[in-house]
Parts: C-alpha cells; structure tokens; sequence
C-alpha cells in the first residue's frame, strides 16, 4: 500500500475514534499490512503524524488522534451559564471555552479545540475555541415522551431522565408516528439534528424503543441503564447457544485434567450469591507450610472465542449490580447454572494451587485444569460464626471447622505480609439498599467485612497475584490489572496537605511508594485527621485498569498482580483463563506469543472502559435510590461526617452511607471562603472552620429522587472548632467563592454529585478505581464532525 494510502486511512481511522490510543501493531493489523516492513511502514507513517501533532502518542507505541496543529482533543465539561472546560491531559488544566465558543458542544462530547489565549497563570488554563466536534457523547436519549410540542412537524418532546442534557429541549418527529406512543411513556430515541446556532438549546430524536410507563416498578433504574448505554438483552442468538450447552459436565469433558472431587472445596459468598465462581480448600502441610487450592469456574470451556456469547460478552465487560437486580455478562444458563460452582455437583474448573511457608511467601505453585465438587455451599456470616467459636455452627459444620480455623491462621499470615510490603487499607463502609415489592427504596443497611470477607479477599489476592507472577517471568504477551504510581504533581500536592495538618509524610513525592502512605496511615489511625488524609489520598491516586504492561499494583503493594478469580462476571479474567490454556497447549516460543500479543492492548483499553461504565450505572442508581430513601426523612436530623469541604459546600455522609451537600448558602451564621491547602471552609468573622473527617450534625431540608440529591442544614454551625488560618479575600485573587459550584479552570474542581463508591469485592479491589477497584467488540458509530444534519423544523410555532 502507498505511504499516502497509508497516511489517509490512519488519519481517518483515529479521528472517527478520537477517545482510543491504539498501538501500531494494531494499526498495522488492521490495514493488513503483515511482517515487518508493514509494521515499520505504519510506524513510520505514525511517528510523521505525531511530528506534526495531528496524533500523540501515548504510553510505549501507542497513538491516539489530536487534530491539527496546535490543536488539542478533549472531553468537553458543560456548564448552565454557556461556558465549559475541555479536559484533554490528566495532570495540565483544562482550557476554558467561552459561551460564543463552544460550537453548541454538549456534555461528555469529544472535541477539536484551537487556542484562543494562553494560561495566564500555572493552575489556570488557556482559552480555546471548539472547532470540531468529532463524536457526540449524546448520540441516542433516553426521556419521558409528552405528546405536547409547539414545533410544526414535531410530535411531541422529551423530558430527560439524564440532568447532565436536562436543559436541552428534545423534540420528536415525525418518523416516529409508527410507534404506540402515549404520554408518560419511558423511551429511547436517536438524535437525528443536534443543536446549532439557530436552536442552540434543541436537539431532534426518533423514537426507536418504549421501554415502559415512568411509574411501572424498575422503571426508574432502567433508565439510568439505558441512558449509560449497558446491553440488558441478549440477542435470540446468543440465547440459543447457550440453550445448546450441557447442563452437566459430561464424561469426555473429563479428559486430560486434574480430578480433585476428593478435596474438601468450599464456597464462600453473600447469602444471595448466585453466581459462584470461586471454591477455596487449604491444610497445614508437614513441613510447616500452607496448601491453598484456589479453584475457580472454567467459564472460558464454555464460552469460546468467536461465538455470540463471547462476543456479547466482550461487549457488556461486567455484570452490572444494581439495588435489586444484576445485569449479568453471561446468560443466567451458564452465570448460575453450568459454570457456577453449585455444592455437590461436578464442574470443570481453573486452579491454582500454592505452597506458603509461614512468612506468606508462595514457595511453590501450580497451574492446573481440573473437575472439582463443592462439598458445602458456605456464608460468609456462617463462616464468620464458625471463626468466632459459635458451638451451634461448629457442630453443624463438624467436619470443616478445624479447616476453616486453618484458613484463618493462613489468612493473618497473608495479610501481614501484604502489610510490610505496604498495601494500603481502605476500610470504607459498604451498604446495601433494601427495597419494597415496587422496587422503593425503605432502608439502607451498613455491611460489616468480617474475617471470612476477609480471608477470601486474600486468598483470592494470592491467587491473582501467583498467577500474574508466573507469567510475568515467562515474557510473554499476558493482561494485567495495573494501579501505576501516583504522578508526582498529585503526590506533592498530597504531601503538602498532610504537611499541613501536621502530619507529614516521609519521602519524595517523586518517587512515592506505597509503604509511605501505610505508614502515614498508621500514624493518623483513630486521629480526627485520619478520614481526612485517608480521602485526598484516594484522591491523589490513578485509576486502576487493565493493561498488557506489567506495571503491579500500587495500592496493593504488589509488583504483579492480574484479575483471574471472576470470569463469570468480568470479562479480563475470562480473558486470562483462555491464555493459560493457549500456552499450557502451545508452550511459550515466539509463535505461541504472537497469537494475542496485538489484541491485548484493544482487549485492555476496552475492557477498562466498560469496567468505568458499570461503576457509573452503579454509583447513579444507588444515587437515585438514596436520594428516594431519604424523601420522607426531611425534616429529620442526623448524625454525619464531613466528606468534602469545597468552595460551594460542604459534603456530608451519614452513618448509613447516604451524602448531602450543606450548600454555602445554607452557613447563614457567618461568610465562609474556601482554603484550598487545607481543605476547608472557614468563617470570615467567627472562624469556624469546616474540613473532611469533621463530626457534625444535619438536618435534612430537601430529597429529591428525580436529581438524586440529598439537601442538609447544619444544626448548630456554632459548635464547629475555630481556628487561626487567615484565607485571602477574593480581590486579593487568591480564592474564589462559587455559590454555584461551578468548575476551577484549572484544578480538579468541583466534584458535585459525582462520587465513585468503594466497595470492596472478593480480589482485594474498590469500584471505584481498584486503588482500590471492583471487579469488547463492535464497531464504534461514525464521529459526524461539521457535517452534522441541520434542524428540519420551523421555528415558527403553531
């Protein structure tokens, strides 16, 4: 193919999926241009248009689409005033975009940017114009259908379920007259004419789904589902192979692995687990030492590289779990029937299986696929009995205590050793949200993390981390769960803020490990500064995701580590089991490795995208839900704790886990400003002053399931701590006070409602970034840049 050929269709190909980075073997894949000479072809061709900054390269040889040059490629932030921010680099301020400059860009939309005027300052970044908008985050809505419209040729409009879009008119037209459309009706429709400069505030849609009427129970949930765009139904033929799978294991099926239906396996999970896919055994050793078997269900026999499940699969990620239902990645024939590891039945399984000497270490261990029985379907409430010395559970699990009191003596030697390497514990409360026969929310109910939670935490930590080691030594092409380093802005700006707490951490911040930050947090354990440090220092961490870098794992101070334990419900461990398999078969030479060396990095990239996905369907229902929870509460008072002190307010958290913003507007007992080193909100006369880990007491004013907010007041202002901290008045251009809570330039800004829980699952990971973390294919739709279709209403009204 000729370098211009070349040059045109990677241009084209990475402005139409202007959010990836893809490496140049992918490209090189992708244009079919084999062996080395196409790759260096490619290459060659990349590293040109990176010369010329119309792509970046990022990472080790990967590039992604930035525009032309001096242009820059970002996510534009929208504001209700007309303005936005463009996000486009994680650690440089975002550009401001002036209301004449925003090209009428909506919410999340990815955009072209040009420079108008340079930073002004180091924290406060340039302005910029869009020029492009190269893919619409909007491209289909999900509303409440009215048949009401004052448009000539419209049908009628939508109200948003979305208040992210709230403030745009959605008109529907004509082509949806097809449709059995009455008013109150929940639906999905494409955008088909996006907003210009003569309807700056409308977008036009078709119909193209009803989902149901807004009141139906599970209503509401769905919608958020629908408007994060999650697959919630399988297509008739990814139903029909599964219908085509066995619903035992079958005798040929037993060839060629380990049989250890002998061994005393247990499950231990929720009470209303139902997709088991991890069985645990362990005993003491002879020589002193531990064997742990980690047997976890062989999903990828079942699910096999091109068929309609695993497509499918690879296109929701995750399952997703949501109050009272889950939104599985796999058809309940396999997620609870085949590939769970039911009691007392046979299954095929993928094990690991360790040898650890007291001190923890893994002197030995072995990759194996086996059959395998559970021989008790286990609680972890039950177990936790069981650890306790209840005589009641002992007796009824006779023949398994003494194992599980083996499981605990192993479970402490673990966790100490992941202590004096460093890992950090974030022991955040958990909560569940109980809900009526109509899906309402009545309750909110605190989960404690008992030692069994705990124990199968760090036996399915030392089996990821076995796994991702063995591989990690052989070189070859493997998918890793990395948690990189914080970067060196964010940890200085970490340090000083523990500094000036009176709590200074040990170290450079340019080369920050993790046994700094768990001896900072031993420091400030059961001190008032404890939950205060504990949340910037989350804050100050990157995201956890998946790579084919082995990069380990900062948060849990491991230098490899993998997800492996949960191919039922994630999609990279799936991902990892069918690699063990390939290089058991076909050994670890170069052309073994070339089997998935270009996809892993695409596998990656996606995989973590629709991981953030599902944290976000989850955090916006359990929002919703909270907020629906505390609608009848207004007017109650309640104990909580300060969980943000910014500009507009301060952010609160009850027992319960639910938050509330005391917008700066309700602390009428005194003008406050905002310190940004110390986080605070601090009285101008009376020198209150208000930070993170504060006890206070609030009373509930407003709760709205519609906005999913919750609105507090504090009780008695007066009772706060005062200090001496002087805060600079704005017009000596310090600080800024935002009673709207609008977004800095150039800082992380506001965080408003979008918090990411942190609730921990069985590898040791928190939802919301595996720094603590939980726990696909298709073609993306082509970006429409200027040549978006016009508006083919009148604006004249009837």
């Amino acid at each position: 193919m000729e370098t211009k050929q070349v040059k045109e269709q990677l241009e084209g190909f990475l402005k139409a999926n202007p959010k990836q980075a893809f490496s140049a073997q992918n490209l090189a894949d992708g244009l079919r241009l084999e062996g080395a000479s196409g790759y260096r072809q490619v290459l060659s061709v990349l590293e040109n248009l990176a010369d010329n900054q119309i792509v970046k390269k990022v990472e080790q040889d990967s590039y992604q689409f930035q525009g032309k040059k001096g242009d820059i490629v970002g996510e534009f932030k929208a504001n209700d005033k007309g303005f936005g921010f463009v996000r486009y680099d994680e650690n440089l301020p975002d550009y401001f975009i002036g209301p004449d400059n925003t090209m009428q860009a909506m919410q999340g939309d990815t955009v072209r940017v040009s420079m108008v005027k340079p930073a002004q300052s180091a924290d406060r970044g340039p302005e910029g114009k869009v020029e492009e908008i190269l893919e619409h985050a909007y491209s289909r809505v999900v509303g409440v259908y009215t048949s009401d419209s004052a448009y000539q040729g419209m049908l009628g409009q939508l109200r948003l379920s979305d208040k992210k879009a709230a403030s745009f008119q959605v008109l529907i037209d004509s082509s949806s007259a097809e449709q059995d459309l009455h008013d109150g009706q929940v639906v999905v429709a494409e955008v088909t004419a996006y907003a210009d400069d003569l309807h700056p505030k409308q977008l036009v849609a078709t119909i193209t789904q009803v989902l149901g009427y807004e009141n139906e129970p599970g209503m509401d949930i769905m919608q958020i589902v629908e408007n994060k765009k999650v697959p919630n139904h399988f297509p008739a033929e990814v139903m029909k192979e599964a219908d085509a799978i066995p619903n035992e294991v079958l005798p040929s099926e037993w060839e060629g692995r380990q049989d250890i239906t002998d061994q005393p396996l247990v499950t231990i999970d929720g009470a209303d687990t139902k997709d088991i896919d991890d069985a645990v055994v362990a005993w003491k050793l002879d020589n002193g030492n531990y064997h742990l078997g980690v047997h976890i269900a062989d999903v990828s026999h079942y699910v096999r590289p091109g068929s309609a499940i695993d497509a499918e699969a690879y296109n929701r990620g995750t399952s997703v779990y949501l109050t009272d239902r889950v939104i599985p990645m796999l058809p309940q024939k396999l997620s609870n029937g085949i590939a769970s590891l039911n009691p007392n039945v046979t299954r095929l399984a993928m094990s690991v299986e360790m040898e650890i000497n007291p001190h923890g270490e893994v002197v030995k261990h072995r990759l194996a696929q086996s059959v395998i029985e559970s021989h008790a379907r286990m609680t972890y409430d039950k177990v936790n009995d069981i650890l306790a010395g209840d005589k009641p559970a002992r007796n009824e699990y006779a023949g398994l205590a003494d194992m599980f009191d083996t499981m605990g003596e192993l479970h402490k030697i673990l966790a100490k050793k992941r202590e004096k390497r460093g890992a950090i514990e974030f022991d955040t409360p958990e909560a569940s949200i109980v809900v009526d026969e109509n899906g309402k929310a009545i309750d909110v109910v605190v989960r404690e993390r008992g030692t069994a939670e705990r124990m199968i935490e760090s036996f399915m930590l030392a089996a990821n981390e076995t796994v991702a080691e063995h591989f990690d030594k052989k070189k070859v092409p493997f998918l890793y769960r990395v948690h990189e380093t914080p970067d060196e802005e964010r940890a200085k700006s970490f340090f000083e803020f523990a500094k000036a707490l009176g709590h200074p951490v040990k170290g450079d911040p340019a080369n920050v490990t993790p046994m700094m930050l768990q001896t900072l947090m031993n420091q400030v354990k059961d001190d008032p500064a404890e939950q205060m440090i504990s949340t910037m220092m989350l804050r100050a961490m990157k995201q956890a995701k998946y790579s084919p870098e082995p990069l380990g794992h900062f948060g849990l101070g491991a230098k490899y580590y993998t997800h492996f334990t949960s191919p039922i419900r994630r999609y990279p461990d799936l991902t990892v089991h069918r690699l063990i398999k390939w290089y058991a078969a076909n050994g670890y030479g170069t052309d073994a490795q070339e089997k998935y060396a270009s996809s892993l990095g695409q596998i990656g990239i996606d995989t973590s995208t629709r991981e953030r996905r599902a944290i976000d369907t989850e955090r916006l229902v359990d929002a919703m839900k909270k907020a629906e929870y505390m609608e009848d509460k207004v007017g109650n008072e309640y104990e909580g704790v300060v969980n943000a002190a910014l500009k507009f307010g301060l952010f609160v958290s009850l027992e319960n886990t639910v938050e509330g913003l005391v917008h700066i507007s309700n602390l009428t007992d005194d003008h406050y400003d905002y310190d940004e080193k110390h986080a605070a909100l601090i009285g101008r006369s009376k020198h209150h002053i208000f930070q993170i880990g504060q006890k206070v007491k609030v009373k509930v004013i407003r709760a709205s399931k519609k906005d999913s907010t919750v609105d507090f007041m504090l009780v008695n202002p007066e009772e706060a701590p005062t200090t001496d901290i002087k805060v600079l008045q704005p017009n000596r251009g310090q600080f800024n006070r935002d009673k709207k809570g609008g977004r800095r330039n150039g800082g992380n800004g506001q965080r408003g409602r979008d918090r990411s829980k942190n609730r921990s699952d069985k590898s040791g990971n928190k939802k919301a970034g595996d720094g603590h973390n939980h726990r696909q294919h298709g073609t993306k739709k082509p970006a429409r840049g200027n040549g978006q279709q016009k508006h083919p209403f009148s604006i004249k009204q009837k």
